[in-house]
């Protein structure tokens, strides 16, 4: 999809996958603009992460004004609580995910995340990579190539890979790919970077409700790491694991988890 600037295509006026990708988009061509103003470290993440979300905001609020929004960088009190849980259709969005890597020019493993939770399931969502002019989304889905690689690839964090998918890792005869945002990481296995992405031990509904809706629409596996539903708009937005894979490493994966934890 190909976006005229700071204007939403009609359809988005109907079609929430296109408003999706264009919330997506848009926030990442503002990321872009304020990495290019000079700031450097927590400056530059800090006001990244105020860009975009002040301007996701502005633009939910204009184009679906009575839908509610949980955001990582909005407030999470009481009040908005029980107003997003009591609506039937909620925006979560990660401003900017990968924080670190946009404030190491010119990493492009940082993303924005727009998702869409309607009445129990995600049901849109878009994961924009912005440096690489890419916004992935559930409107035209991926089409997942075959593997091209001889042993299976896990995307894992650069900073924090949990411990146990070393031993996954040994189980499968995988590879491990360290890289940035959660975002990039799901979006690895749909372009044939990875062949899995697994994680446990800290993440929010904001890290992953865009990346799984996208992965989903692209035929890809997608649960927490017991192999149970990945669920949103949950009282506790605390969600701390997730395998993402292509499907026929699904079953070895949750199998190793189901007999060895995540404690390994």
């Amino acid at each position: 999809m190909t976006f005229e600037p700071g204007t939403p295509p009609a359809v988005a006026s109907t079609d929430d996958h296109v408003l999706a990708t264009w919330l997506a988009t848009v926030a990442g061509e503002r990321l872009l603009e304020v990495r290019a103003e000079g700031l450097e470290g927590k400056e530059l993440k800090d006001a990244g992460d105020v860009a975009a979300h002040d301007l996701l905001m502005k633009l939910v609020a204009e184009h679906r004004p009575d839908d509610a929004v949980l955001s990582e960088e909005g407030p999470e009190d009481a009040g908005d609580r029980v107003d997003r849980l009591s609506a039937s259709r909620v925006w979560i969005i990660d401003p900017l995910d990968g924080t670190r890597e946009f404030s190491e020019p010119p990493r492009d493993d940082w993303a924005v995340h727009v998702a869409l939770w309607q009445d129990g399931a995600l049901v849109a969502g878009a994961v924009a990579q912005p440096a690489l002019g890419e916004t992935f989304n559930t409107g035209q889905p991926p089409v997942v190539p075959p593997s091209t690689s001889a042993r299976p690839r896990i995307a894992v964090s650069r900073s924090r890979p949990p411990a146990f998918v070393n031993a996954l890792a040994e189980e499968l005869d995988a590879e491990l790919v360290p890289m940035g945002s959660a975002g990039v990481k799901v979006l690895s296995v749909a372009r044939d970077i990875t062949d899995a992405y697994v994680h446990a031990g800290g993440q929010y509904e904001w890290d992953s409700a865009a990346p799984v809706a996208v992965a989903a629409a692209a035929g890809l596996f997608t649960s927490r790491v017991d192999g149970s539903p990945l669920l949103y708009n949950q009282e506790d937005v605390y969600l701390p694991d997730l395998i993402v894979c292509r499907p026929e490493l699904a079953e070895r994966i949750v199998e190793f988890v189901k007999r060895h934890g995540t404690d390994a």
